[in-house]
């Protein structure tokens, strides 16, 4: 697909970009060419259209918004829409909440936040949707939601050798497929997930990550992660050096290492590659990750400085209802609605 035509299709499906209203795109320099698409795409719809490029180095990693930024988004006139191109590597998880909890602060405008978002993501991804096929997409997450109404746990087991269970009762279901900008102020873009915030200490059993983790990519071997009342126990696998990415991960504050979401991947489009923005979104797997979900709707309370995936390929999802029933969602990676 074009990848300015894909650009105007997020813009307008998802953040409900309309003429005459203006955005601000914050790219880092690595991620030009992107940013030029949906900056391209942008005035293509008639939006007032600007940009702020980041300056980026190798190696060095940025915790904090620099000054500069700080003083674009908090200019008196706010965009009606922020879109963020920016690298996704887990060490500068900590600068990107912070650039949106700016962004989103005044409560006034629409953000598509793009962690290691990259141009095949627009003309061969989980972005490169048409209008119909977004609507399609739609459409599945509305029915999902309507099954997971009333939903007190989840259960999930998985080939590589997941067995968890999630206490989910009084948490709040949604998709980042259309978004209630009433209550949500921000979602990843590309979209494709229905997910909730469950109770960050409800979690116990073990997470076996097959297929990659946010801020790693696919990974080389399984990371298996034991977790007991919603908080990370130990984290194992062959994989010496993504493991302690993961460890430094869960350093970053006491929040870390408590469960902060589950999710079921929607994406027809999605594929497992290097950045996770993209992988999460498949749609034979479901995600689990640790810290920060202060931004879903309803209640949440894990306020961490950080958040990471990890992603489950083809679980078998078994939820039970708050009057007892139980049914079988996802069997082997594909969702049973019927």
């Amino acid at each position: 697909m074009d990848p300015i035509n894909a650009a105007a299709n997020a813009l307008e499906s998802v953040l409900e970009a309309r003429q005459g209203e203006s955005i601000l795109i914050v790219t880092d320099d690595v991620r030009l060419d992107v940013a030029n698409a949906f900056a391209q795409g942008a005035i293509k719809l008639g939006l007032w259209t600007r940009m702020v490029v980041l300056e980026t180095e190798e190696g060095v990693f940025r915790k904090t918004p620099p000054k500069h930024l700080i003083e674009m988004i908090n200019s008196p006139h706010q965009p009606d829409i922020f879109v963020n191109t920016l690298r996704g590597m887990a060490e500068e998880i900590p600068f990107r909440i912070a650039t949106i909890k700016l962004e989103t602060r005044k409560g006034r405008s629409r953000l598509g936040h793009c962690p290691g978002i990259t141009m095949d993501m627009l003309t061969e991804g989980a972005l490169s949707l048409t209008r119909e096929e977004n609507a399609e997409m739609q459409n599945n997450a509305r029915a999902m939601l309507a099954v997971l109404q009333d939903v007190d746990s989840v259960h999930v087991i998985s080939p590589s050798g997941s067995d968890f269970t999630l206490n989910v009762k009084g948490r709040t279901w949604f998709s980042d497929t259309y978004i209630n900008w009433k209550t949500m102020k921000w979602m990843n873009l590309p979209t494709g997930e229905v997910l909730v915030g469950p109770v960050e200490t409800g979690m116990q059993g073990t997470l076996v990550c097959d297929l990659a983790v946010g801020g790693i990519g696919p990974l080389k071997s399984s990371i298996t992660v034991f977790v007991k009342d919603g908080k990370v126990e130990k984290v194992d696998g062959d994989d010496k050096k993504a493991v302690q990415v993961v460890l430094d991960t869960q350093a970053t504050d006491s929040m870390a290492k408590h469960v902060g979401e589950f999710a079921f991947g929607l994406n027809p489009k999605a594929r497992i590659v290097k950045e996770f923005l993209e992988s999460e979104k498949v749609g034979s797997a479901i995600h689990v990750a640790f810290g920060n979900n202060m931004d879903y709707p309803g209640v949440v309370a894990n306020n961490s400085a950080t958040h990471q995936d990890f992603l489950v390929d083809k679980p078998t999802v078994v939820i039970t209802y708050a009057d007892g029933r139980i049914r079988t969602i996802m069997e082997n990676g594909k969702i049973k609605l019927a």
